[in-house]
């Protein structure tokens, strides 16, 4: 077996991973098949044989060693050269068929009948004469031959799920690179956002000033004050670009991150949401949704990270 990569532990690797080995030791050969989807957790699901002693007790603790994350199914299936135990002779049947035989022979000379004498072939193609030898197997080398493979098996294993991990952070770090350029965009329309809501406010208290009488103005500076307040967004932006520094901290770290970033995730969403409902101005609410459907994006790769 020949391990392909040698995935380090700071290496992203994704929870979607495959990798299969054949190995021999006379009179046994085996194969292996280790694959892998994402899960919440770790579940490891074992098919190896029962007859090996403490084989899958060793087994699920090396991939637990190996694999943070991730729905893993191992098989193992061990087959035994039947030709190693040839054929054995039953001595009891033997004796039993000889001593018939001799008894049919007296039988016959008693009513003056001869019958030929049967040969050594004759006698040993007779049921239960010979049978296949029973052979007690020391599986002590079988598991420490199968037990020997397995950091091997399992450093492929992680090779291709790493491989895999690293397309994925970089899918990510693209799309971060597009929220920048979002968050950017709309920061550069807040006084655009800022001038057409005060033109609206304008209109909107003209006309309430034709058609009301005795108005406090301290008042209506304090509404349109708590409008304004309510309407500020620079809140949202800046939470979604420290979400963007945590985001690239983390898929550069050295510890599993998969559910970090989903966590981040939610936040993410959460921030484009508020931007959404609180943008007022239809190029804003555009890059709220452009924002959204991006995030939405991001969330299916993070499913994936360990």
């Amino acid at each position: 077996m020949s391990v392909n990569a040698k995935a380090t532990e700071s290496t992203p690797k994704s929870m979607t991973g495959f990798a299969a080995a054949k190995g021999a030791l006379a009179p046994w050969s085996w194969s292996w098949d280790i694959r892998s989807v994402n899960a919440k957790g770790l579940d490891i699901r074992l098919r190896v044989p029962d007859w090996i002693e403490g084989l899958e007790p060793a087994v699920r603790k090396a991939i637990g060693s190996a694999v943070a994350r991730g729905n893993v199914t191992l098989s193992l299936r061990v087959t035994r050269d039947t030709d190693e135990a040839g054929l054995a002779l039953n001595v009891a049947t033997l004796d039993e068929v000889l001593s018939t035989l001799g008894e049919i022979q007296a039988r016959a000379g008693q009513v003056g009948l001869e019958l030929a004498v049967p040969n050594a072939v004759d006698i040993a193609t007779m049921r239960g004469v010979l049978q296949n030898a029973q052979v007690e197997d020391d599986t002590g080398p079988l598991m420490k031959a199968l037990t020997g493979e397995l950091p091997a098996l399992l450093a492929d294993f992680n090779a291709m799920r790493a491989h895999e991990g690293v397309a994925l952070i970089q899918i990510l770090s693209g799309q971060l690179d597009q929220i920048e350029a979002l968050v950017a965009e709309a920061e550069a329309l807040l006084s655009e956002r800022s001038a057409a809501q005060a033109e609206a406010m304008r209109g909107a208290m003209a006309r309430v000033m034709e058609n009301t009488d005795g108005i406090d103005g301290d008042r209506i500076e304090q509404e349109l004050a708590l409008i304004a307040v309510k309407s500020d967004v620079r809140e949202e932006l800046d939470r979604l670009t420290a979400h963007v520094a945590q985001a690239r901290s983390l898929m550069t770290g050295d510890e599993p991150r998969g559910r970090k970033l989903d966590f981040l995730m939610q936040e993410f969403n959460r921030e484009a949401n508020t931007l959404c409902s609180k943008a007022g101005f239809q190029p804003l609410t555009r890059i709220g949704l452009d924002l959204k459907t991006l995030i939405d994006q991001m969330r299916e790769q993070v499913q994936n990270i360990e």
